[in-house]
């Protein structure tokens, strides 16, 4: 992944915001990257245009050697649903949906043979085997964002994108996430990018991108 010169600008009753600034990074497959800094700081947005979630108001993303720039809408969530997991801050599970069927969910969708078993697996490692036919609003927040996890990484995507994926654990279960990120991260070479306030989680990505208003303010 590569994103060069981003800028993201949006209109206000004051006038035109600018959200972020000449941004320019690069990820190496299977490598991992923390997005880090204050609340406001443009983490998020950066996230959203990394995933072609919005578009930039100039510069460009490249995935898989794909400027996104290049892609109408229907075209970038067909390389997302190639490419992509996504863990969301608010979950995003539906539902209608039990926690299994949620996770089976992407490989149905892509016509991928063994869903219920894979969809066992993953909520098995996130400590939610006996939650699967349970639905979500009877779930806690902390069972919903390990679902959504186990989701994000059902597919077996090449790029994981995630928003604070630790932001509605306890410690304990916080950690044990992490260890399951590394885990598929160097099981299945999948690159991650994570916007997280955990300095734990931060610290085991091979690079930390710090922003500030905006801008790009240290890269550790």
């Amino acid at each position: 992944m590569r994103a060069y010169g981003l800028h993201k600008q949006v209109d206000s009753p004051e006038g035109p915001l600018q959200l972020l600034t000449d941004i320019e990074l690069e990820v190496a497959a299977g490598g991992s990257l923390a997005i880090i800094g204050a609340s406001g700081s443009g983490k998020s947005t950066l996230l959203g245009l990394l995933a072609g979630l919005d578009r930039p108001s100039g510069g460009e993303v490249w995935i898989d050697g794909q400027p996104l720039g290049e892609l109408d809408e229907d075209g970038r969530a067909a390389l997302r649903g190639r490419l992509l997991g996504f863990v969301f801050q608010s979950f995003q599970l539906l539902p209608g949906l039990t926690a299994l069927e949620n996770v089976m969910l992407p490989l149905e969708l892509a016509g991928q043979g063994g869903a219920s078993e894979r969809a066992r697996e993953l909520l098995d490692r996130v400590g939610l085997a006996p939650r699967a036919r349970h639905y979500p609003a009877q779930l806690s927040g902390g069972e919903q964002q390990r679902v959504a996890i186990a989701r994000a990484f059902a597919a077996a995507p090449r790029l994981l994108l995630a928003d604070e994926p630790t932001g509605n654990l306890d410690s304990r279960t916080g950690a044990r996430i992490i260890d399951l990120l590394f885990a598929l991260n160097a099981e299945q070479e999948t690159t991650l990018v994570l916007v997280t306030h955990d300095d734990g989680l931060a610290h085991r990505c091979d690079r930390r991108l710090e922003l500030a208003a905006g801008r790009i303010i240290g890269v550790h």
